[in-house]
């Protein structure tokens, strides 16, 4: 069986894997946390068989392939997303009200599966049969920002079409409009967006702000009370902004240089450890007295602690999201683009962003969310002000070297 280059993973990309879904974003509830998982870590054998067996090397092209569109005889779609990231009624947890109300509306039929629960797992589950230019069998389905932007690279996912888009197109939050894998949003719309930003517990700061990441590394008094993420884009983009370097335009020296200060940080035991979700605990214990935190977190852990406080620093923040996309083939594309508009509509968007907690993509939701819930329409880890969303930096996509080389250096520093 032969193994295609694109689909190797270095033992930098495996490990960084692992830590992922034992604790970082692939380990985490969708409902309290980041990410789901059903539990497991991919071996890395299983890993690589993914591409063998007569499969095809990826193409890198540009555009998808589309099918023949059933979407007028076949009133219905496939929606594939992540665990606990859609609205439920309270009286009944298998009723989701936002997808019976589209259906009430267009008589089209969802069929909503939660199976995704790691990037890499699913790419697993639907690379055979994108790689050999079949129907996955989903219409629409929701991945995070670098498998979406691989997924673009191979030329796997359809562009969409604008004109049955009025309301997403209008409504897309700048923050979000231009991601440099996917511009002007030929491919994708955000579902919700997740912020990386500084957290502490004010009781164990002893009434102390913490407002940068220069004081997460250098104040004494935080000393061995300090934790930043496991994820590589969120703590060294965080540190890149620290520096005044673009996580979206950086170099190699800069990025060593990034490594060299949380090297600095590890060395001098200023620095605790490194980690996914799992600074909740201590944070709230205030064994951890700031981190670098994932916003998601924050907003779940300051409805039961008030000594939880956030910080966006002038610096800035890392943003990204989780995606809409048509995969190749799909039956029933006009279908899935009515439904990625729909979600656009801003009671709809509003109604999501009051379950799900997450940063709305929808521009101008917050009068419709103050309907349901005042504390989350003025919550800015959840409907970022425009002072905010100025300060949103994504992590500049990476290619295969690239990725390898910088994994290989942060496994290093963090001792994974």
């Amino acid at each position: 069986m032969e193994l295609y280059e694109t689909d190797r993973l270095s033992p930098p990309q495996l490990a960084a894997m692992r830590r992922s879904m034992k604790n970082g974003r692939a380990a985490l509830s969708r409902r309290t946390l980041l990410r789901a998982s059903s539990g497991g870590v991919l071996a890395a054998g299983g890993l690589a068989g993914l591409s063998a067996c007569g499969i095809p090397a990826a193409t890198k092209q540009s555009g998808g392939t589309a099918a023949d569109d059933h979407s007028k005889d076949e009133k219905r779609l496939h929606f594939s997303n992540w665990t606990e990231y859609m609205d439920v009624a309270e009286d009944d947890k298998n009723r989701r009200p936002t997808l019976e109300a589209f259906a009430e509306r267009t008589g089209i039929k969802v069929k909503y599966t939660e199976d995704i629960n790691d990037n890499s797992e699913f790419f697993g589950k639907i690379k055979p049969q994108l790689a050999a230019g079949q129907d996955t069998g989903r219409d629409l389905i929701c991945v995070t920002d670098w498998l979406a932007a691989r997924l673009i690279r191979f030329g796997w996912v359809q562009k969409l079409d604008p004109a049955n888009l009025p309301h997403a197109y209008a409504n897309l939050s700048a923050q979000f409009r231009s991601p440099d894998w996917d511009p002007g949003r030929a491919y994708s719309y955000p579902w919700a967006g997740i912020s990386t930003v500084i957290a502490y517990n004010v009781k164990a700061t002893g009434g102390r702000e913490v407002t940068s990441v220069k004081q997460l590394l250098e104040d004494p008094k935080l000393k061995g009370r300090v934790s930043f993420l496991s994820e590589m884009r969120d703590t060294i983009g965080m540190v890149l902004l620290d520096m005044d370097k673009d996580p979206a335009d950086f170099t190699d020296d800069d990025y060593d240089a990034a490594v060299a200060r949380l090297q600095k940080g590890v060395d001098s035991k200023q620095i605790r450890r490194f980690t996914g979700n799992d600074y909740t605990a201590d944070l709230t214990k205030g064994d951890i007295a700031a981190c670098v935190a994932w916003a998601g977190d924050i907003v779940q852990l300051q409805a039961d602690n008030p000594d939880i406080k956030f910080h966006v620093p002038d610096s800035g923040y890392i943003t990204s999201s989780d995606n809409l996309m048509v995969p190749n083939n799909a039956r029933h594309k006009l279908n899935a683009e009515k439904l990625i508009d729909y979600y656009y509509e801003l009671p709809v968007a509003a109604e999501l962003a009051a379950w799900i907690n997450f940063v709305c993509p929808a521009e101008g939701v917050k009068p419709e969310l103050a309907k349901i819930d005042k504390d989350i329409a003025n919550d800015p880890l959840i409907v970022p002000d425009k002072a905010m969303a100025a300060k949103s930096h994504a992590f500049r996509s990476l290619d295969e070297k690239q990725e390898t080389a910088y994994e290989s250096k942060f496994a290093q520093l963090t001792g994974a």
